[in-house]
């Protein structure tokens, strides 16, 4: 998809006012805001179809007809960019975003950055906006949420059919030359979609942060700025400890994403990062816990899941030579599932 540094007239007064805009040579009708974070909004559109206008609408664009909504339905993400560094994220994200291909992964379907006149009532000279299939249901979050309310949670073979889908989103981003991390991977960033008869579909989103893989640290001036970069950019609760204290001397792989891997699935047993419990502590030490793998298990006279599930959760919250990668993962997943789907 090519991105639009101009030409989208009136894109920031539609977005705000609730109106159509255009995106490239495709308009769309803002229906509501369905999410906001930081720079960030998330609106549900649909596109208003012409089939006479140039290029046949979007339809005609997304190679994989998966893709394509049948009632139109699609979400734009607004990205507000204040300075060269976001401008600079926001491409990296949608270069980043046009690599992967697979259904564990939710597709960029088209983009555009227009430049903005600076003003009195704002501080941004750039809007970017991301389009993407609409996925109305929410993230594990979400779900996570309204079971809490009806005293439910996810069963074992629920879990372990979501936890696959995200191991084959992951092996995908993994198995690419040069290895792609997520570098983000928390239940917020999963998607579920409920179909009927079916388990649940996992997509796992946000690639803001994803980045080639591997590193090798050869200085304290190269650690320190891995570490402010995953400050930044990797959940704290679900970080893997090599990138809270990087050394001097030190390799970094894709096995950053397994550790978060690990939480993420005590979170959809658990509603929470395993290491969720320390924020609650007075004086409690966060990253001392992760680098410890201090997991804190729910106190319950019998675990809702068999042991097995945290046996395996243990396996992925080990230091980085130690811990599996995830052909390994999906392996052992893929046992669990023959187990305990009977």
């Amino acid at each position: 998809m090519g991105c639009s540094i101009s030409g989208l007239n009136n894109l920031y007064d539609a977005v705000n006012g609730g109106g159509d805009i255009w995106i490239n040579e495709n308009r769309f009708r803002i229906v509501k805001q369905i999410g906001e974070g930081g720079s960030d909004s998330l609106y549900l559109v649909k596109e208003i179809r012409n089939e006479a206008a140039v290029g046949g609408g979007l339809s005609k664009k997304i190679q994989d007809p998966s893709h394509v909504s049948a009632d139109g339905s699609y979400s734009i993400k607004k990205v507000l960019i204040e300075n060269e560094e976001q401008l600079e994220t926001v491409r990296e994200e949608i270069r980043v975003s046009s690599l992967f291909s697979h259904p564990n992964l939710l597709p960029l379907l088209d983009h555009a950055i227009i430049s903005v006149k600076v003003t009195t009532d704002k501080t941004w000279n750039h809007e970017a906006y991301l389009l993407f299939p609409a996925h109305l249901e929410g993230t594990v979050v979400d779900h996570s949420k309204a079971m809490k309310t009806k005293n439910e949670r996810f069963s074992t073979k629920e879990v372990l059919q979501i936890f696959r889908q995200l191991c084959a989103g992951l092996k995908y981003m993994h198995s690419l030359d040069p290895p792609y991390a997520h570098n983000a991977i928390k239940p917020g960033n999963v998607l579920l979609t409920n179909k009927k008869g079916q388990s649940p579909l996992a997509i796992l989103m946000d690639f803001e942060s994803a980045r080639p893989a591997r590193k090798e640290i050869q200085s304290q001036s190269e650690a320190l700025k891995l570490q402010e970069w995953a400050a930044k950019h990797c959940p704290e609760l679900f970080r893997a400890p090599e990138l809270w204290d990087c050394t001097s001397r030190s390799s970094i792989d894709e096995r950053t994403d397994i550790w978060s891997l690990g939480c993420t699935l005590y979170a959809l047993m658990y509603g929470e990062s395993p290491f969720e419990y320390v924020l609650e502590e007075p004086e409690g030490n966060l990253q001392f816990a992760i680098e410890n793998a201090q997991i804190k298990w729910p106190a319950e006279p019998k675990s809702a899941y068999p042991e097995p599930l945290h046996q395996f959760i243990k396996w992925m919250l080990q230091p980085p030579t130690l811990r599996p990668r995830i052909d390994d993962i999906i392996i052992h997943v893929d046992k669990l599932i023959t187990k305990y789907s009977t």
